[in-house]
């Protein structure tokens, strides 16, 4: 069978996603077509051997809007013959566009394929492309009479049923920043980022190479000051088991970001004289219910397991995207999963959570950590709108 590697992995530095950030002043285009110009340049690939670039994007409006991905392969100056297509698993949807890419490769359909991701949440702010409107439709409100609920709500669920309370989510959080500054400060994000150039409040233009959402001086205590950010009298009474306990503090921010991940057949990189870095091993994906909606990775981690023929403790890190604090704290309680594994460098509590880039960025930070750690398999998975979850395994070669 065709194996499908990992030859490089990037991505741009997160930016605040409101006006004002570090990337606001960016179009969403430019910071896709940045990572794929650096990916490719960084390897001396000639874009035209690329037969295709998935790309993930889940505020598919405004400026990112009319297939984002096909604009950034064009802004990128890839030739006009390089197709693309943009995805939508929503959170997941970058880590989606690595399977499909990988998964394209070891069918034959690809030789070779960028795998990317963009947001742009200062410029098209959640909610865009709904445009008010009722996404669900009469099919959904008869199943789900009561209503369906936003993530907040679900993350609310969630630590209510695992019993994890606010000060267990305010220092998980705290750690995430902490292990984040950490791992900066040594430079192990050095080799993942690519500098961009931004221009600051003062008009000045500047390279952007940090990461603008790590507080390095978050503490517990400090957030324990923070109100809930989803009580409302309504869910209250709907959800008495809540206990409110989720804030900005030990939630994931808004953020910008783009990222991408080279990949293709073993035999396309010996043949270019390409070193691959990892292999893409297993995948799953699975969906859960959709009012506790960020459970998923639970089932999605289950069926990958199976498919790898591995157990957690085969494991050497595991990516858990952080979109609220319980979702790993969960997901680790019902594996046993060892937390000095879990996000090791930090997640996207402090790194960000660029939704639509934030599949590969987590497969960046996993690629590096594996090869700075001498760890073999890495374990990825990202909770995703509407109860669903992507897993990867890869494999450090």
């Amino acid at each position: 069978m065709t194996r499908a590697v990992i030859v490089d992995v990037v991505r741009i530095a997160s930016g605040k996603g409101k006006p004002g950030g570090a990337l606001s002043g960016t179009h969403p285009v430019e910071l896709m077509a940045h990572v794929l110009r650096s990916i490719t340049s960084r390897n001396n690939l000639d874009p035209a051997l690329v037969d295709d670039v998935i790309g993930g994007c889940v505020g598919q409006g405004g400026e990112q809007a009319l297939n984002i991905t096909r604009s950034a392969v064009l802004s990128a100056g890839f030739p006009e013959s390089v197709p693309a297509t943009t995805i939508d698993r929503q959170c997941g949807s970058s880590q989606q566009a690595a399977h499909f890419a990988a998964q394209g490769v070891i069918a034959g359909a690809y030789d070779i394929v960028i795998a990317a991701g963009v947001e742009s949440m200062s410029r098209v702010p959640m909610g865009t492309t709904t445009l008010g409107q009722d996404t669900g439709g009469p099919g959904i409100a008869a199943r789900y009479p009561d209503g369906l609920v936003n993530q907040g709500i679900s993350a609310e669920l969630i630590a209510a049923k695992w019993k994890f309370d606010r000060d267990a989510l305010d220092a998980y959080a705290a750690q995430s920043h902490q292990r984040a500054a950490a791992a900066a400060a040594q430079g192990l994000f050095d080799k993942e980022i690519v500098p961009i150039s931004t221009t600051n409040a003062a008009g000045e233009v500047v390279s952007h190479v940090v990461d603008e959402t790590v507080r390095a001086s978050t503490t517990a205590a400090g957030l324990a000051g923070l109100k809930a950010s989803f009580y409302t009298e309504k869910y209250a009474q709907r959800f008495p088991e809540a206990q409110w306990a989720i804030t900005p503090g030990n939630s994931s921010p808004l953020t910008d970001g783009a990222s991408a991940a080279l990949i293709m057949s073993e035999e396309m990189a010996a043949k270019l004289g390409l070193t691959p870095r990892a292999r893409f091993h297993s995948f799953s994906v699975a969906g859960d219910d959709p009012i506790f909606m960020l459970t998923a990775p639970i089932p999605a981690t289950h069926k990958v397991l199976a498919r790898a023929g591995l157990s957690i403790d085969d494991i050497d890190a595991y990516e858990v995207n952080e979109a609220f604090a319980p979702v790993p704290l969960a997901w680790a309680h019902e594996f046993g999963a060892d937390p000095e594994k879990l996000n090791p460098r930090g997640g996207a509590i402090s790194l960000g959570h660029a939704l639509g880039s934030s599949g590969t960025r987590l497969l960046t930070t996993l690629v590096n950590q594996l090869e700075a750690t001498g760890g073999r398999y890495g374990l990825q998975t990202m909770c995703e709108g509407a109860g669903m979850a992507n897993a990867t395994i890869i494999e450090r070669i």
